[in-house]
């Protein structure tokens, strides 16, 4: 497990909520020092720590822990639905063809 790596994904997610070390630190209740040292990953971040900075920072803690997020197909599914439920009968058309060559494009070199 790479504690820098996370520590930079927690990095990203506080500057994109707009809030320093110091504010997130205090909503997850640790000190900003710790903080710190979590996002520059000089220290081992506990589980209820992990799970209190996801909370904060309104993300899963796979989103944390890993670079690309892990999502179940049934997830992965429910999110395609709520694209394509705003779309016309004229977009879903065109996003069909396109869903069509992508799979087909993945099954030959995936």
């Amino acid at each position: 497990m790479n504690y820098y790596e996370i520590g930079q994904r927690i990095r990203k997610y506080r500057k994109a909520h707009q809030l320093s070390q110091e504010e997130l630190a205090e909503r997850v209740g640790i000190s900003t020092t710790h903080m710190s040292h979590i996002e520059t990953g000089n220290t081992k971040l506990s589980l209820p720590v992990l799970v209190a900075l996801a909370g904060a920072l309104e993300v899963g803690t796979d989103t944390l822990l890993f670079e690309t997020a892990r999502t179940t197909r049934g997830e992965a599914l429910e999110d395609v639905l709520s694209i394509l439920d705003g779309c016309s009968a004229e977009q879903l058309k065109v996003l069909k063809d396109i869903l069509g060559a992508a799979k087909r494009s993945m099954d030959k070199y995936l």
